[in-house]
């Protein structure tokens, strides 16, 4: 019964075609909320047990590991012994649920749209919804750069990271990816409610995503290669010299390399909290500001090309290996 969460190429494949298609679907039982429901609950307990340091953390991780890796892992294989095309639909839900891009390149889109039209409070609303900095400040230029750094970033962990745990580890790889990242993304702080609380989920969404942001630099490189419009040699370059510029030890490489691979420089001046906390650019010194809707589709553009090619990627090794 095992093999009813192993990963397939075949449901793979239907799970990003849907993605690409649709979006990310919205119902009442979508996973991700549920994990971010089912959180908030262990949380509660656990601090109410006074477990609200490392501990806590630690064991937040193992309670909702326990919850959403066995729990959809005993479904699938109590649903293959009842059906197993019942499985294999539950198992193909499930995989297109934990798959992010175009939502992303919808929102993204969005803003370009609004900046096109001059709305530019239409545009700040819209990037509002992509990057958590000060968007009063931003012009429609900005409002572009954000997204496409927003794009960049979460080709890792909302597309490339998720790929790469379900190729290695099955459906109970790609869910324990996203329950890393619904602690990363809700008690992950810096802040003293959970310094100490959330530093397992923040430090293991930092392991998970560690091979993926690399992958992800050396991917966007191949994919610019046959684009006259982009540049194979600065995605290389900029992503090995300056992905240490943005923080953290991820996001930088795809972000890096896509301002490289446009030949664009991105970040500039950003406020938050309303003080400037950066004025640092990411990309080739002699490269113009990034900040047109040109600019805008050719990033999307790379990004989307960039994941269809570690989609397919994964695909074939799947049917290789199994």
């Amino acid at each position: 019964m095992i093999e009813a969460l192993l990963p397939d190429a075949r449901l793979l494949w239907g799970a990003v075609i849907l993605d690409f298609l649709l979006g990310d679907p919205v119902y009442a039982a979508h996973p991700v909320r549920l994990m971010g429901r089912t959180l908030t609950w262990f949380e509660a307990r656990l601090r109410r047990a006074g477990w609200d340091g490392y501990a806590g953390g630690v064991a937040l991780f193992f309670l909702m590991a326990l919850a959403w890796a066995g729990g959809t892992g005993l479904l699938l294989i109590a649903a293959n012994r009842i059906q197993p095309w019942l499985a294999m639909a539950i198992h193909l839900v499930l995989v297109y649920s934990l798959l992010a891009l175009r939502d992303l390149l919808r929102h993204a889109a969005a803003v370009d749209a609004a900046a096109g039209r001059g709305d530019l409070e239409g545009a700040r609303a819209a990037v509002s919804q992509l990057v958590g900095r000060d968007t009063n400040r931003m012009d429609a230029a900005a409002c572009r750069r954000a997204a496409i750094e927003s794009m960049s970033e979460s080709l890792t962990d909302g597309f490339l990271s998720p790929l790469f745990w379900y190729a290695l580890a099955g459906v109970p790889g790609i869910v324990t990816f996203k329950v890393v990242s619904t602690m990363d993304s809700m008690v992950g702080f810096k802040t003293p409610p959970y310094l100490y609380f959330g530093w397992c989920g923040a430090r293991l969404d930092d392991a998970m995503n560690l091979l993926p942001a690399r992958m992800a630099w050396l991917l966007i490189a191949a994919v610019a290669a046959p684009f006259g419009g982009l540049s194979a040699e600065k995605a290389l370059r900029i992503g090995w010299q300056q992905h240490a510029i943005v923080p953290g030890p991820n996001s930088g490489w795809s972000e890096a390399a896509t301002a490289g691979a446009i030949e664009r420089r991105l970040i500039g001046p950003i406020w938050a909290g309303g003080k400037r906390v950066t004025s640092v650019w990411l990309g080739d010194p002699n490269d113009p500001e990034a900040g047109t809707s040109e600019d805008l589709r050719r990033a999307a553009m790379l990004i989307t090309l960039t994941a269809l090619a570690a989609a397919l990627a994964t695909v074939f090794l799947l049917v290789a290996i199994y």
